[in-house]
C-alpha cells in the first residue's frame, strides 16, 4: 500500500479499467486511500473486492460490469462515472491480456480479439475521456516493457503495447491545448496472481531477474505511487512520456 500522499487527488473522479483484479485492484486501493472517487469496469463480478474496499476505506468504488472490448459499454460506463462522480479527472487504461501465442498459430479472430482488448479499447477510452474532461485531466495508459525488450511468445501483445506508446505521444500533443495530459506507464514483470499461476516458473523468473538491476520481484503495489504521480499535480508539466517501472530492465537516453 502506498505511503505517499498526493493532496490534490482528494475528491478527484478516477476511472480505471480492470480495477478489481491484479494491478488494477492495487490502483483502486491506492486512489481510494487518497480520498478519490473511483469508478471501475471489470468483466467479472467483484463483490468480495468491493466489500473489502468498503471495509478498508469506508466507501465503495463504483463497480460497473462490462467487457472493455464492447466499445458502447465502455463509453457508457465512463459516462456513468461522470454522472455519479460529478466529472472526470483521471482515466487509467490498465486492463489488458497477455495471452501467449505463437506466430503460426494465430488466426484472424484471435488477432482481432487481442487488438480489441489491448489497443482498440485504449483508443476509445481516451476518446471518451477527452470528451468528458471539461477542465483538463490526466490519462494514463498502461503499456509494457515487453515490446521494448523485443520479447517473443506474444507478438500481438507487444505490437499493441508499442501502439499504445505511439498513441500516447500523439494524443498528448492533440489534447494538450485542452489541459489534458496523456502519459504511458510501462511496468516490468509484475507478479500478479495470474502471472504466478500461468507463466512465472522458476526458470523464467531467474532469467528475468538476471536482467533486472534491482534484485526484487515487482508486486502490484509497486505500480501505485507511479500511477498516482502521473495522475497528480506533481507531474503537471509531464505529458507524452512513457515511464518504465521495471526494477531497471530497460533503460533510455
Amino acid at each position: 500500500m502506498t505511503g505517499t500522499i498526493f493532496p490534490d487527488l482528494k475528491g478527484k473522479s478516477v476511472y480505471i479499467t480492470g480495477g478489481a483484479s491484479g494491478i488494477g485492484a492495487a490502483l483502486t486501493d491506492g486512489f481510494m486511500a487518497q480520498g478519490a472517487k473511483v469508478a471501475i469496469i471489470g468483466r467479472s463480478a467483484a463483490d468480495d473486492f468491493i466489500a473489502q474496499m468498503e471495509t478498508k476505506h469506508g466507501v465503495t468504488p463504483l463497480f460497473m460490469q462490462g467487457d472493455i472490448s464492447d466499445i458502447p459499454r465502455l463509453r457508457e460506463t465512463i459516462q456513468q462515472a461522470v454522472g455519479e462522480h460529478g466529472g472526470l479527472d483521471v482515466v487509467v487504461n490498465n486492463a489488458a491480456n497477455d495471452q501467449r501465442h505463437a506466430l503460426d498459430e494465430v488466426d484472424e479472430e484471435f488477432y482481432d480479439w487481442m487488438q480489441a482488448v489491448n489497443q482498440k479499447a485504449y483508443f476509445f477510452a481516451c476518446q471518451e475521456a477527452a470528451r468528458q474532461m471539461t477542465d483538463g485531466g490526466s490519462i494514463i495508459n498502461f503499456s509494457s516493457i515487453s515490446y521494448i525488450m523485443g520479447n517473443a511468445g506474444y507478438p500481438i501483445y507487444t505490437a499493441a503495447n508499442a501502439a499504445i506508446t505511439g498513441m500516447t505521444r500523439s494524443l498528448a500533443r492533440e489534447l494538450g491545448p485542452k489541459g489534458i495530459r496523456v502519459n504511458a506507464l510501462a511496468p516490468g514483470w509484475v507478479l500478479t496472481q495470474k502471472q504466478l499461476d500461468m507463466w512465472a516458473d522458476p526458470e523464467a523468473l531467474a532469467g528475468h531477474m538476471e536482467r533486472q538491476c534491482l534484485k526484487e520481484h515487482l508486486k502490484p503495489e509497486d505500480m501505485i505511487d507511479p500511477t498516482l504521480y502521473l495522475a497528480s499535480n506533481a507531474s503537471r508539466m509531464m505529458t507524452g512520456q512513457c515511464m518504465a517501472v521495471d526494477g531497471g530492465v530497460v533503460v533510455s537516453g
